[in-house]
């Protein structure tokens, strides 16, 4: 993405803009957010309120904080109306693909200095890689051969935000935050945007990925388990898993007391020491795509296994590990409820898929604004980031050439 693709696709934005208007309101709120899907694209430095009232609407600043913060359209309106675009215009591009189209979750940190922001604590921020005084978003992006789009988002509030007591309830009230909203891990708020998404019926998911802090999440592996959606998501080098059919390894009953039903877990090993026992023959180097600098290459292994799934005996799924090429590689593990038939190499483009997103969220907050949020409240920020989500979507069918994919 350049300055001069940013500038190019502003200038017909009128257009796509009608399809998403009448989701906003009156007219004057419509005004507000075409001028603010524009401010995002054009201006050229600070995505801020001010600059984009200033230099793309007609200067009333008050005006343009009050549409981004308090005013009634729903976000939940455009994102339908966006997953309908992605339907149209992008998921037929991945008729001809192996891996389809792809639904990717994952998080983004964004840097706060006050703490009164709707969710900002103390907490990891993926984008510095440290802890950080910031709030957190979780995200679900859909990725075609020829373009991706935010499907759903939702701003996760730490537990401090959610205790019992009047200073909770006034820090929340604040910030717009309803008294129906509780807690939930981020597993469980990409649970719910995956969902969502499957019971709105607009976008058909053929996978999944996501990094490990949601791969290593029983609950969500369930979720999507009777979603039926496959899935590759990353898990910790310390998960276990069955080598072996867990029935195989019941014990014999030895004809007194209680007939064993339950298997031992003498073939239940960490995904870090399966890879480690892999042959050289297990590997094979494959491309999974084009890189900034050039083609970008991992080697990869697959292997069947069985789940440890709560403590108990899960499904059997493939272990697939991932290693850079560098002369100490970076090793990573995933696993995967694909049928047995599925070829290594879609296993490892679908795993592959978050760097795409990550590379989106990167562009994002670096041309587009993204982490410029002014608002405080709950409502403003998923406000702020559906803006976010039309602009780059835009940007994407302005530039696309059908015959080109992004994938190699």
């Amino acid at each position: 993405m350049t300055e001069d693709d940013v500038r190019a696709a502003a200038e017909r934005l009128v257009q796509f803009h009608e399809r998403f208007a009448p989701l906003f309101g009156k007219e004057r709120a419509q005004d507000h957010a075409s001028t603010s899907i524009n401010g995002l694209m054009v201006c050229p430095e600070r995505k801020s309120l001010e600059p984009i009232a200033l230099n793309v609407g007609d200067g009333q600043v008050s005006a343009l904080q009050k549409f981004l913060n308090v005013a009634p359209w729903d976000h939940d309106d455009i994102q339908a109306e966006l997953q309908a675009v992605f339907a149209d215009e992008l998921v037929p591009t991945a008729a001809g693909s192996p891996i389809g189209a792809v639904g990717v979750v994952d998080e983004s940190g964004f840097a706060k200095k006050g703490e009164h922001s709707a969710g900002v604590a103390r907490q990891h921020n993926g984008r510095l890689g440290k802890e950080d005084n910031c709030q957190v978003g979780v995200f679900l992006v859909g990725v075609t051969p020829d373009g991706a789009a935010l499907l759903d988002h939702q701003l996760s509030l730490p537990e401090s935000w959610c205790q019992a007591g009047q200073a909770a309830a006034e820090r929340r009230q604040k910030v717009h935050i309803p008294e129906t909203v509780a807690f939930r891990t981020k597993p469980q708020i990409a649970a719910g945007l995956i969902r969502q998404t499957v019971a709105l019926g607009v976008v058909t998911l053929d996978g999944i990925t996501a990094d490990e802090e949601y791969g290593t999440n029983g609950g969500s592996l369930d979720e999507m388990e009777q979603l039926e959606l496959r899935y590759v998501v990353e898990v910790a080098v310390t998960t276990t898993v069955w080598t072996a059919d867990p029935a195989s390894c019941v014990p014999p009953y030895g004809g007194r007391g209680r007939v064993p039903t339950r298997p031992t877990r003498a073939a239940v090993a960490a995904v870090a020491a399966v890879a480690s026992g892999l042959g050289r023959q297990a590997w094979r180097t494959l491309q999974v795509r084009q890189g900034a600098k050039g083609p970008l290459a991992f080697e990869f292994a697959a292997v069947r296994v069985w789940a440890v799934r709560h403590g108990a005996a899960g499904p059997p799924i493939w272990l697939l590990v991932r290693r850079s090429l560098e002369p100490v590689p970076e090793v990573k593990s995933y696993v995967s409820n694909a049928d047995a038939a599925t070829p290594l190499e879609v296993l490892a483009e679908v795993a592959c898929t978050r760097h795409e997103v990550e590379d989106d969220f990167e562009d994002a907050q670096s041309y587009l604004g993204m982490a410029q949020d002014e608002t405080r409240s709950r409502v403003g920020w998923h406000h702020h980031m559906s803006l976010i989500a039309l602009a780059p979507l835009f940007i994407t069918l302005t530039r696309r050439d059908p015959g080109k994919r992004r994938r190699s």
